[in-house]
């Protein structure tokens, strides 16, 4: 009887063993799937196929930490620019870049099967693999000629990448359900800080290697206070700030409801002086989203008043300038926010909403996240702003010279945050300005808060570092372990 036994036992394990045998198989076949299906797709557009199981290559950058940087780094660095220093941050930027995007890499092939197969997962996954693939083969940067080699390769993947936000937006919202919508926010956030952070070293370099070759420029020189340095506006005034986006939200609001619909007055008041070093594009797009959720909420109040012809309440923008902070306050009385929408503010899944938001984001193809995305049929106010600072430096010089610095800025521009590179339309409503601007706040040591009085209003607060002194925010290592 007990041989019996011992021979059951063994036919059992037997068995046990030849199932888990088949299960391994299984799991790497699906492990596998992706990647066929994924190599015929994209083999019309890519030299490889993206890889979803880790490979030795890929591990070796994930054992790298990505080094942050403060906009006080950005400052002083650029400030007395050089050849040699150009070459510098151009090898900083040639390591940085696959770094950063191995780790994203990384998070992304551990997500659950169900959603890395999901459609627009699968396309972000191809173009990371595709932009990792291309800037850890390039060659150290010992010129110029090498540096104008790895400015175009930066431009075509920042082009190719603007796709990259509508697109984990709408694989976020078909995943619901799949995965938990926390776990699902929470690799959007790391994502989408690992994206600022690359476009922002990418850019920074991008503008120093315009400024060196401008024919204004001379090597060594210190730039003016007022002026950039790179991407970094040395003195951003909060105050100007706020107006210029309060005058492109206003056109915004008339092309969408109207020219002869009355709209409410934007007051600024406070420490009308505060200013900062910052990216002026960052801060554009909180306080542009901010005001157009404002205008937008105040107006459409408005229209179910019992006083229609009457003027709408006006909008308040609060400027409070601290030892170490400046704060934004933009008070409206449009309303507040409905108690269900509450717990979906800050998601990127939008619960009830998930349906709507979807078929909107279908219609934005590309998105910069950027103020002048909205502002297709003006001009852009920055360029007033940098005509305006070009006639401070330059004074009565020569109009040929003045054409020529302006026309390397616009050149750099198109390529930059700054420049409206795809198309949404006014009232379209995507679901993400508030997820996506505390991510841009929280990018440099700011925050962004809302409190909202049901049936009154909502009072936004922005708070941010105005030393310049603080490392950028952004996860330094791949989040989860590899397969």
């Amino acid at each position: 009887m007990r041989r019996l036994q011992h021979v059951t036992a063994a036919v059992r394990l037997s068995s046990r063993a030849g199932e888990l045998r088949t299960l391994g198989a299984a799991a790497a076949a699906l492990i596998q799937l992706p990647n066929r299906r994924h190599s015929h797709s994209s083999s019309q557009s890519h030299a490889h196929s993206p890889k979803w199981r880790p490979v030795s290559v890929l591990d070796e950058w994930v054992a790298k930490e990505a080094r942050p940087i403060s906009l006080r780094q950005l400052m002083v660095f650029g400030r007395s620019l050089t050849e040699s220093r150009l070459i510098s941050s151009a090898n900083y930027v040639r390591t940085e870049l696959p770094t950063r995007i191995a780790h994203r890499i990384r998070d992304m092939q551990k997500l659950p099967y169900v959603v890395v197969t999901n459609k627009h997962f699968n396309e972000v996954y191809d173009l990371y693999y595709t932009a990792f693939d291309t800037f850890r083969k390039v060659r150290e940067v010992k010129n110029l000629d090498d540096n104008d080699r790895l400015c175009a390769t930066i431009r075509t993947m920042l082009n190719a990448h603007l796709t990259v936000i509508p697109k984990l937006a709408m694989g976020i919202l078909e995943c619901n359900g799949l995965k938990d919508a926390a776990e699902l926010d929470k690799f959007m956030n790391t994502i989408l800080r690992s994206r600022i952070s690359r476009r922002v070293i990418a850019e920074q370099h991008l503008a120093l290697t315009e400024t060196f070759h401008a024919p204004w420029f001379s090597p060594g020189a210190k730039l003016s206070e007022s002026d950039f340095i790179g991407e970094v506006f040395l003195r951003c005034v909060a105050k100007d700030v706020v107006s210029r986006c309060g005058d492109a939200v206003t056109s915004i609001a008339r092309r969408a409801y109207g020219p002869d619909l009355a709209l409410p007055e934007i007051k600024i008041v406070g420490h009308l002086e505060a200013n900062f070093p910052y990216i002026l594009s960052h801060l554009e797009y909180i306080i542009g989203e901010l005001l157009r959720n404002s205008v937008q909420a105040v107006v459409e109040k408005h229209q179910k008043s019992k006083n229609k012809s009457a003027q709408p309440p006006p909008i308040e923008v609060t400027i409070c300038e601290s030892n170490q902070h400046v704060i934004i306050r933009i008070s409206d009385q449009g309303g507040g926010i409905p108690r269900e929408s509450m717990p979906y503010l800050w998601s990127f899944s939008k619960g009830p909403a998930s349906k709507e938001i979807l078929a909107n984001l279908g219609q934005v193809p590309k998105m910069a996240a950027t103020m002048q995305e909205l502002q297709i049929d003006d001009i852009n106010p920055e360029s007033n702003k940098k005509i305006e600072t070009l006639h401070q430096k330059y004074g009565h010089q020569s109009v040929q010279s003045l054409s020529a610095e302006e026309k390397e800025r616009e050149d750099r521009a198109k390529y930059s945050s700054l420049a409206s590179l795809s198309s949404r339309p006014p009232n379209l409503r995507l679901g993400m300005g508030l997820p996506l601007s505390r991510v841009y706040a929280e990018y440099w040591a700011g925050s962004l808060a809302l409190h909202s009085l049901e049936g009154y209003g909502v009072d936004a607060f922005l708070q941010i570092s105005k030393l310049g002194n603080k490392n950028e925010q952004l996860t330094t290592r791949a989040t989860m372990d590899a397969v």
